[in-house]
């Protein structure tokens, strides 16, 4: 009987992974024979997200230049490196264009049929457009994976499951809303991909609780608005008289950080210095284990300064006082952030070259405004100095700090558990939406479609009616029988709908504190409650701790995810060898 491996989730990162098994199998896996079994309801390639069937108003958030599904030297993995085109390469477009998520789904189906066509002529890819509902078998022995309408289950070798973004249960308070939402005939969005959210219920005129700031709240601002016949013409927003009016806020109660709209040149921070290989070995290696604010942290906090403090050094000295070698040399030599902080200030005249990640982070702390009308101008002043920043070079300490903040992913990628906080922490500051998308956000709130509630926006429900308030402007709240939660759900394997998750979770898999599945950070074997990685499952993506900035990155930043996806190909190839040759024995 011929091998075989099952790829649960046909999307750009079970992609990645056969491009990487038709990489290392001439070294590993030659003449053997393989069956590549892949299940997943969408189209393989562009699996859910980068499916074609979406408006043409989704955006990818990068440029085209930056977006790659290829190796290079940068990535550090034992397996060849097979270059390929970014997506402007490929589509033959500016490189300076934000696509619309439908093209990449393109690209990425023919870098799945390329990678398909790159497999040795024993290796067989067999499609299965259902969905995988559990997985069974012993450790040592043939995987079972049942899938939806099939009666009996694919036999694997071994299983890697690579199902990206995942719905999920409700948790406890957003079942009371939507209880609330039925008993009062309110409208109530749960968490969800925007793309697949039924929108149709949010009436002309009406006001809408919008919960989240982020890159979902973009999806669902663009398409309530231009997606209803509205158009923008410059800096001005003309109604079509369809769109309701979104009441918008967050823990934040600001939106993510604009991409930046300019190129590097000169001198790349040397990363990583101070949070690397050697500082990640060290924490593996403490007896009582390590905790992420204690000793994680500091670490990353000197990392990101050192690229921020090496750029505005090398690239605009005449803002900084001293040598960038007397300065570096310091800065390297101090332990604790108040000694650093010294140096800066020292060092650094003007404050607003000073990199503060706490104020960076919560913009709003402690911030009261005397009333509505005054947080609305004030947020608008916001964004459009948020915008005029990050298309300004005279600020590419910004981008030295963007570069650090892919350096440092990488490293907590190696270390296993990349928890919500840093993600999301990651996501606001190197993972914004484009430039343009964020400037219509003045321009909505000057039209009265858009209007901000501020940071830490609870809301309550109360004579049937759902309510939103903020401490950002006290006294104020606004009522409304809609309620939009525009952000991902949380990816926790417990409350995930999909079965075969929540099945190996019953069965003993182990799962973070935050609910990631937990997996062996060499090779992305799962693991169970006692750390044994399992032989035969392997898991990869956003539900688990060793979630990744993304299934494709930016050319010659390292990619963490092709480095896992390298290691776990690899470790798959030397497994169903091993049992080829002792079946030809």
């Amino acid at each position: 009987m011929r091998p075989s491996l099952v790829i649960v989730g046909a999307g750009p990162r079970g992609t990645g992974l056969i491009e990487r098994i038709a990489a290392n199998a001439p070294e590993l896996y030659a003449g053997s024979g393989l069956d590549i079994h892949l299940v997943d309801p969408y189209p393989p390639g562009s699996g859910r997200i980068w499916r074609a069937t979406q408006s043409p108003l989704m955006w990818m958030n990068s440029h085209a230049e930056d977006i790659t599904m290829f190796t290079d030297e940068t990535v550090a993995m034992e397996g060849p490196v097979i270059g390929g085109p970014t997506l402007h390469e490929w589509a033959r477009i500016d490189g300076r264009v934000f696509a619309d998520r439908r093209l990449q789904g393109s690209y990425l189906r023919w870098v799945h049929e390329r990678a398909v066509a790159a497999l040795p002529a024993d290796v067989t890819v067999h499609h299965h457009a259902r969905r995988a509902l559990r997985v069974g078998g012993p450790r040592e022995g043939r995987q079972q994976v049942w899938l939806e309408g099939r009666p009996r289950p694919l036999l694997a070798d071994l299983v890697v499951l690579a199902l990206g973004h995942l719905d999920a249960e409700p948790d406890d308070e957003q079942a009371e809303l939507a209880a609330y939402a039925r008993t009062h005939d309110l409208v109530h969005l749960a968490p969800d991909f925007t793309a697949d959210s039924d929108l149709s219920a949010l009436r002309a005129g009406e006001p809408v609780l919008v919960r989240g700031f982020g890159l979902a709240f973009v999806d669902l601002m663009v398409l309530l608005t231009e997606g209803r016949g509205g158009r923008h013409d410059g800096d001005t927003y003309v109604p079509s008289g369809q769109e309701p009016v979104l009441y918008v806020g967050s823990r934040r109660g600001v939106p993510y950080h604009s991409k930046i709209g300019y190129d590097w040149s000169g001198e790349r921070p040397p990363l990583p210095r101070f949070f690397g290989p050697a500082e990640v070995e060290a924490l593996l290696a403490r007896p009582g284990g390590f905790d992420f604010r204690r000793d994680v942290w500091p670490l990353v906090e000197k990392e990101l300064g050192f690229a921020h403090y090496h750029r505005l050094f090398t690239a605009h000295p005449e803002r900084t006082n001293g040598a960038w070698s007397d300065f570096e040399e310091k800065y390297a030599a101090t332990s604790r952030a108040a000694q650093r902080e010294a140096l800066v200030v020292a060092a650094v005249p003007d404050p607003v070259d000073r990199l503060d990640l706490d104020a960076l982070d919560r913009p709003l702390e402690g911030v009261r405004y005397a009333s509505f009308e005054q947080f609305q101008e004030a947020l608008r002043g916001y964004v459009e100095h948020d915008l005029t920043r990050r298309h300004n070079p005279y600020h590419s300490p910004d981008l030295a700090v963007f570069l650090g903040l892919l350096s440092v992913y990488g490293q907590l990628v190696r270390l296993g558990g990349v928890g919500p906080w840093w993600h999301g922490f990651f996501s606001y500051l190197a993972s914004g939406p484009p430039g343009p998308r964020l400037r219509h956000i003045p321009a909505l709130s000057r039209a009265g479609v858009l209007k901000f509630v501020g940071a830490d926006m609870s809301v309550t429900t109360e004579d049937g009616m759902f309510r939103a308030s903020s401490p950002t402007v006290p006294g104020f709240s606004v009522r409304a029988r809609a309620l939009v939660e525009a952000r991902l759900p949380a990816p926790t394997v417990a409350r995930a709908r999909d079965t075969l998750l929540r099945e190996l979770h019953a069965e003993g898999a182990a799962e973070t504190p935050d609910g990631l599945l937990r997996v062996d950070p060499a090779d992305g074997r799962i693991l169970d409650r006692a750390g044994r990685p399992h032989p035969r499952r392997f898991a990869l993506g956003p539900y688990t701790d060793g979630r990744t900035p993304g299934a494709f990155t930016r050319p010659r930043t390292g990619g963490p995810a092709f480095r896992q996806n390298d290691a776990t190909a690899r470790a798959a190839l030397r497994f169903l060898a091993g049992l080829a040759s002792r079946a030809a024995a």
